[in-house]
C-alpha cells in the first residue's frame, strides 16, 4: 500500500508563489512515475505536471509550462511543484498521485494512488 500526503496549499495573490510538496510512504518508488493533477469546482480533474522517479525527465501541461516546476528528492520520497506567476484561474483542489509503471501518462486513470489533495486558492 502506497500513501501520498500533500501539503503546501493555500490563499495566495495573483502573481505569487507557493510550493507544494507530496511526501509518499510505503514502498520503494524506483520505477514509479509521480504526477500533479487539479480539479477546479465543476471541472474534470486535469493533468499539470510529471516526472519520472527514477529519470528526471519532466512534462507539463500547456497552461503551466514555464511557470510550474516539478522536482523530487528520492532520499526524502517526496515530491515538489513549484509554482510561480500564479493566475486566478490556477485556483482548484491540487493532488499527488503515483503511477506504478514508469511511463508517462496525463490520463487520471493511469495512476493507482492518490493523497487527500491541498486547496490552492489564487485571488485576484
Amino acid at each position: 500500500q502506497v500513501q501520498l500526503v500533500e501539503s503546501g496549499g493555500g490563499l495566495v495573490q495573483a502573481g505569487g508563489s507557493l510550493r507544494l510538496s507530496c511526501a509518499a510512504s510505503g514502498r520503494t518508488f524506483s520505477t514509479y512515475t509521480m504526477g500533479w493533477f487539479r480539479q477546479a469546482p465543476g471541472k474534470e480533474r486535469e493533468f499539470v505536471a510529471a516526472i519520472k522517479w527514477s529519470g528526471g525527465n519532466t512534462y507539463y501541461a500547456d497552461s503551466v509550462k514555464g511557470r510550474f516546476t516539478i522536482s523530487r528528492d528520492n532520499a526524502k520520497n517526496t515530491v515538489y511543484l513549484q509554482m510561480n506567476s500564479l493566475k486566478p484561474e490556477d485556483t482548484a483542489v491540487y493532488y499527488c498521485a503515483a503511477r506504478v509503471f514508469p511511463t508517462v501518462r496525463r490520463d487520471p486513470s493511469e495512476y493507482s494512488y492518490w493523497g487527500q489533495g491541498t486547496q490552492v486558492t489564487v485571488s485576484s
